[in-house]
């Protein structure tokens, strides 16, 4: 029997924003750690958070449900949250469950390696912007 995979976070806070980093599986257990990491940062007065889900094994859709109702708290504060290089599994979550719109600014638009499949080509265009936190010392976004 293999033991379940586990969920780590970790973050960085620089000025008023965050970077939240996420490794493993996020499904039922692990979704409200999910949840409760992004609210922490609105408590904590940051209202620009950008997770980066690039370690981020699996995703269902407690999981996605976790990042929408994060995104609907943080917008009703008058903040912005960003998923950064999510799988193509979660991107397709994302396009299959119509809330591509919402997350609109994935690095992966930001960086032109392959288009977001929930944008048009206009759209693509217009949200290419630099990454928001850059790599800091030890490999750490």
């Amino acid at each position: 029997m293999s033991s379940p995979a586990t969920l780590s976070v970790h973050r960085h806070d620089t000025a008023n924003r965050a970077l939240v980093t996420l490794t493993g599986e996020i499904d039922l257990n692990s979704a409200p750690l999910v949840y409760a990491s992004l609210e922490r940062c609105l408590r904590d007065g940051i209202h620009a958070i950008d997770v980066d889900v690039t370690a981020v094994s699996f995703c269902d859709c407690s999981g996605l449900n976790a990042f929408l109702y994060a995104l609907s708290r943080t917008t009703a504060a008058g903040g912005s949250l960003q998923l950064h290089h999510p799988s193509p599994a979660l991107e397709r979550l994302i396009a299959l469950t119509g809330s591509g719109s919402l997350f609109l600014a994935l690095p992966d638009a930001f960086a032109g390696s392959r288009p977001s499949p929930w944008l048009s080509p206009m759209d693509q265009a217009a949200y290419r912007l630099p990454p928001a936190l850059s790599a800091l010392p030890g490999g750490v976004l």
